[in-house]
Parts: structure tokens; sequence; C-alpha cells
């Protein structure tokens, strides 16, 4: 499927400057979401996860669908002071400012692989503080999988762990 169809771009939104792919469109399409979750988790097999992670909001999306279908948990990084109990929390850079994110402390068994989703990797920022955070509550991250990945940044990305999208922008 050509899931570039499906991908809408917002020019200067949420700022000037920013290009922002919406997958709003892709979403509300039943057929090209079933077949965005079936095809992540092709590409997800490769890392043989335990469980799966991803960032608040959109991952959320993905990475419940995706786990769901893989039949695996599925733990939600989520801004800071949004979870109760003992958290691991980190700060990262994003393209247009900066964020903290975090887990409960208890999120996985010592050694676990963690795959890590997301709707888009830029920077890698998001995916390097994921990486972060599961280490820090003793995951083995072990890759990552995204919906869509901007080429721009490819020279610019920190984040060092394997990465497979569905798409390149």
């Amino acid at each position: 499927m050509n899931y570039e169809d499906y991908i809408r771009v917002v020019l200067d939104f949420p700022k000037k400057g920013i290009s922002f792919k919406d997958i709003s469109p892709l979403l509300k399409d039943s057929v090209a979401f079933h077949s965005a979750i079936c095809d992540l988790a092709k590409l997800a097999e490769e890392f043989k996860p335990d469980i799966i992670c991803g960032p608040e909001s959109r991952a959320f999306i993905f990475g419940s669908a995706l786990a769901f279908h893989m039949n695996k948990g599925f733990v939600m990084a989520r801004k800071s002071g949004k979870l109760p109990g003992v958290t691991c929390q980190t700060t990262y850079q994003l393209e247009y400012g900066t964020a903290t994110i975090a887990i409960p402390q208890d999120s996985f068994k010592k050694g676990e692989r963690v795959l890590l989703v997301d709707d888009l990797m830029a920077t890698g920022g998001t995916f390097k503080a994921l990486e972060d955070l599961v280490k820090q509550a003793g995951g083995n991250p072990v890759g990552a999988v995204t919906l869509i990945n901007l080429k721009e940044f490819e020279d610019s990305c920190v984040f060092k762990l394997k990465c497979k999208s569905l798409l390149d922008l």
C-alpha cells in the first residue's frame, strides 16, 4: 500500500517553518490503518520484542494496536507529572522545543526486550529519550519501528539503534 497517499502535509504547523505530517487520513481509513499495523508488525518481527513502548500521544495509537496485533504488552511513556508512583524520566530536544517524558519505574522485567514505536522519526530525539528510559527501568531496547521516517534529518539523527519505517519522506 502506498501510505504516502494517506499522509496530509500541513505547512507552518505547529509553528512557522515546520512541515507537519498529519496521520489523521490514514487513521480514519480502516483498510489503510489495518494494513499499516500489519506491515509494522512484519517490520517488528526481526526485533523479537517481549513488550512495546511508545511516547504520548500518537504513538499510543500505533503502539497499542501493534501490541494487540502481536499479542504483546504496551507501556505508555507519558508527559512528566501524568503518571502515579515512582517514575523514570528524561528531558530531550524536539524539532521545535523540548519535552520531558516518564514511565513507571517497574515497567519492565530486567532484560526484557523492548521495541520502541512512534508515528514519525525526525531527529531521533524521542526514540533516544525512550531508549534511555527503558534502560533506566531495567529493559533492553532492541530497536524501533515507525510509520514515517523524515529523510531530511538523517544526518542529525541522535538515535543509533536500528529503526525501520514504512514510509520515507
